[in-house]
């Protein structure tokens, strides 16, 4: 590797992206497999465990309160950290505080504990993803990013497979504890790590910091082609993997199998896929990755149809698995990007907000029908499908990123 590739990776701002990174993915299992896992065990109705999906939401309506993150500036730290490190404080205590609910005698306790770990990690997510805006200049966000989505998955790995596993040893209560304290290093990185600058023409009231956003934004020359890519890109890959396992578990390979070659082999293959993603955006820009990567996704989704063919063969799996998530992991890296490369620095938090928020819907709506199109296409044509469908996302690509232009941005 070379020396200046290194610096790069090891540099301030990158090694900030991934403890960030690492803090944002950390709550978000807390509240659906780990606490699921534990409701399981108190004997929590499964009707009620499937409602608790809906603690949730603040996921994907967090762009409602990200204008009051960009409007406010807190009396301590600066626009960013000072409202990071409330909600980083907010999120351990919440965390805590989830663990010490009963979910047998009150599941609607562990609701309202549940709500609040969603929503405080919910606003951390704001601010970190404007800070990370922000801080890092423009050729350092496609690696920025590819560290920033590595750091997320190591966290979910953390809460998911390490509390999982920490649960058949220790109480849960004690599981959530030492979880909310894992959050320290999140909040240490905050305390340290410099404020960005304030950019000129920041919200002055709340009508400015609601509005301005999306007239801003909306003023742009293929504003709506570019939202329509961030909804299309993905969707095959969405699709896809929507039905994974049903598939893996219909040609006959074992739960363990499963667990070995495509959590254990597939978390490393994406980790490694999305830091070579970042380097090649480093390197190339992220306009032409996004082709390149995208190209690499449809690919890899056609690869699961070849696999049907084959059947059963571990080596067929591991490679099928090694491809697609190698891929998955550049594409997740070069999306992120681009949707921060497009704010406008004055709105990150709000504008930022509404397209990951939009970015979330492929993940519920096109994901809902491909039971049914797997049952009546089987599984050769669905996957076959899926890799099509990724085509009108690239070709939106020609309307706004051609492989020769410059890097689509916004007006600073």
């Amino acid at each position: 590797m070379p020396a200046s590739l290194l610096k790069s990776i090891l540099s301030r701002r990158m090694l900030v992206s991934f403890v960030m990174g690492f803090a944002s993915g950390l709550p978000l299992l807390l509240t659906i497999t780990v606490l699921q896992a534990w409701m399981q065990e108190e004997g929590v109705d499964l009707t009620v465990i499937g409602l608790f999906a809906l603690v949730g939401l603040p996921y994907t309506v967090k762009f409602l309160w990200a204008p009051f993150l960009d409007r406010f500036t807190l009396p301590f730290l600066g626009r960013r950290k000072g409202w990071l490190l409330i909600a980083q404080l907010a999120l351990v205590l919440a965390t805590a505080l989830l663990g010490l609910t009963k979910p047998g005698q009150s599941p609607w306790m562990v609701a309202c504990a549940a709500f609040l770990v969603t929503f405080f990690s919910a606003s951390q997510d704001i601010v970190i993803d404007a800070y990370r805006r922000e801080d890092l200049e423009d050729r350092e966000l496609g690696l920025g990013s590819s560290l920033y989505v590595n750091g997320y998955r190591v966290g979910m790995l953390l809460a998911s497979g390490g509390g999982l596993i920490m649960a058949d040893h220790m109480s849960f209560t004690m599981v959530y504890f030492i979880m909310a304290a894992c959050m320290l290093p999140g909040i240490i990185t905050t305390v340290l790590t410099p404020e960005p600058e304030t950019p000129k023409g920041t919200p002055s009231n709340m009508k400015e910091a609601v509005i301005s956003p999306l007239v801003e934004y909306f003023s742009r020359e293929g504003a709506i082609w570019i939202l329509a890519f961030i909804l299309l890109y993905k969707v095959g890959d969405t699709m896809a993997s929507a039905m994974t396992t049903p598939f893996y578990l219909d040609i006959g390979f074992s739960k363990s199998e499963i667990g070995a070659v495509v959590k254990l082999f597939g978390f490393w293959a994406t980790i490694i896929g999305g830091l070579i993603g970042g380097v090649i955006m480093l390197r190339m820009g992220i306009n032409r990755a996004l082709w390149i990567f995208g190209v690499l996704q449809g690919i890899s989704t056609a690869g699961f149809s070849l696999l049907a063919k084959i059947g059963h063969s571990i080596p067929a799996l591991a490679g099928v698995i090694a491809f697609e998530n190698l891929s998955g992991g550049m594409g997740t890296a070069a999306y992120v990007a681009f949707m921060a490369s497009i704010t406008n620095k004055k709105f990150t938090a709000t504008q930022y907000a509404l397209l990951s928020s939009l970015m979330g819907i492929p993940r519920v709506l096109a994901s809902a029908p491909t039971g049914y199109l797997a049952k009546n296409m089987g599984w050769f044509s669905f996957f076959m499908a899926c890799a099509l469908i990724a085509i009108p996302g690239m070709l939106l690509l020609l309307r706004f990123a051609p492989w020769n232009s410059g890097e689509v941005k916004a007006d600073r």
